[in-house]
């Protein structure tokens, strides 16, 4: 293959889409792709189109860009499908995916992969994620999907499920991420540490964490990380966690021995332990930031909007590499050059402790063969146990969009760790109800209140 067609659905996001089409057009291989740009709305689909091309001009001018609001024709012989739009985006979905909750006293930090926050992004996302599958079936059936979108593991299962012939990876930043904050929290260059993660996404766990020595030997990292919470060392206080000051996962990793990949305001309201309306004092002892999706994402937009109008201004755009996998798939498909990934796909005895079609995170091989998922198979029973907690909701939520029973939606905000351990079940049916409601028409047809 050489030069490949890599196609965006939802390239409105534009400084997503410029970081992702960058890293791509930035190798050597991949100069002369053609990069498909595809949103359904007009304007940010035009400020996309121009930021990536300055940018594809600045790397030489090798690479084709092209625009479409069609999203077949946009699909329509691609090689790559890199997916990366939020359904109902930050208004109204998302705020009411918080507003409705507080009124029932149940309060969250992100909502957008478990909870009743991510029970309900997933049955608005899903179903235009199975239309995205149909039209790659019927005009580029052998692409790779690229899935960036959360409920990630929802996504993946629901996907995997009802279109199992898709190639499709999920493909999150928190396992080689959290490397990077573990790595400055200990003072080591993250180039000098050897990892090996595996789990669900948002809960997969380092199984090794070592620092390479000079002999060429590797130390276990895990007593220094734990000696340096106990002294009050760790977590060391930086400018993207000062709301979320990382005391979660260190605690974790205290009671379960192993660090967790995903972040401390996810972790928190993914089990029952930290978020409870009677204690305030857990909320201050561990830094958890309540509502903190809708502040970061009001400043996320407005840093988008300056960003993206002074780059539309600009004569050139300089290529940053954002460490996110995309490209590094691309590369290794089109050359054959391996790599390895961390990525969410079909379990196929990949992880035999978690049951079979689930969503897992793993390492992937990938080359000019496409994407080889490799087996995890000496994960702890205390991290099975606690994943097998989300898992269900997971599994609920997806009976639900497979079979369109309204039931399995109850079900799965019923069996959500957290909403249990705030909320009754007459509570939780009647928030569920309320917040069906109030998405309508967001949502598919079977999944709204009959009137």
């Amino acid at each position: 293959m050489t030069n490949p067609v890599v196609t965006f659905i939802g390239a409105g996001s534009t400084v997503f889409t410029k970081n992702i089409a960058g890293d791509i057009l930035s190798r050597p291989a991949l100069a002369g792709s053609t990069i498909r740009l595809m949103d359904i709305n007009p304007k940010r689909l035009a400020e996309s189109k121009t930021i990536v091309g300055k940018m594809a001009n600045t790397l030489g001018g090798k690479a084709t860009i092209e625009v479409y609001d069609n999203q077949r024709q946009a699909l329509d012989g691609a090689d790559f499908v890199v997916v990366c739009f939020q359904i109902g985006g930050y208004e109204p979905c998302t705020v009411t995916d918080f507003d409705i909750p507080t009124k029932y006293g149940l309060r969250q930090t992100i909502a957008d992969t478990l909870g009743i926050g991510g029970i309900m992004r997933g049955l608005r996302t899903v179903p235009h994620l199975w239309s995205i599958c149909d039209d790659m079936l019927e005009v580029c059936p052998q692409a790779i999907m690229l899935q960036y979108v959360n409920p990630m593991a929802i996504n993946t299962w629901a996907i995997s499920a009802k279109y199992p012939t898709i190639r499709q990876v999920g493909l999150c930043h928190s396992v080689q991420g959290t490397a990077w904050e573990l790595a400055r929290d200990l003072d080591i260059p993250v180039s000098d540490i050897r990892y090996r993660a595996g789990g669900i996404n948002h809960m997969a766990f380092y199984l090794n964490f070592e620092h390479r020595q000079p002999d060429g030997s590797y130390v276990n990292l895990y007593p220094a990380l734990v000696q340096g919470y106990r002294d009050g060392r760790f977590p060391k206080p930086s400018h993207w966690n000062a709301r979320c000051p990382n005391k979660v996962r260190y605690e974790m990793l205290t009671r379960l021995g192993y660090f967790v990949t995903e972040s401390s305001e996810h972790f928190a309201e993914y089990t029952p332990w930290f978020i409870k309306r009677d204690r305030p004092d857990l909320i201050d002892r561990f830094g958890i930031p309540l509502d903190e999706y809708p502040k970061r994402c009001v400043e996320q937009i407005e840093r988008w909007e300056r960003e993206a109008a002074i780059l539309a201004k600009s004569d050139r755009i300089e290529v940053k590499e954002s460490h996110e996998y995309a490209s590094q798939i691309v590369n290794s498909v089109v050359t054959g050059e391996p790599s390895v990934i961390y990525g969410n796909v079909r379990n196929s005895g990949f992880i035999p402790q978690l049951p079979d079609g689930c969503a897992v995170e793993v390492p992937v091989l990938v080359d000019n063969n496409g994407l080889q998922p490799t087996v995890v198979k000496d994960i702890p029973p205390q991290l099975i146990g606690l994943m097998r907690t989300n898992i269900n909701v997971q599994d609920l939520t997806v009976q639900a969009l497979l079979t369109e029973n309204r039931d399995h939606i109850y079900h799965a905000a019923m069996l959500d760790p957290h909403t249990g351990a705030e909320l009754d079940l007459d509570q939780i049916w009647a928030m569920t109800d309320d917040l069906l409601a109030a998405h309508g028409d967001w949502l598919p047809e079977w999944a709204r209140p009959v009137a």
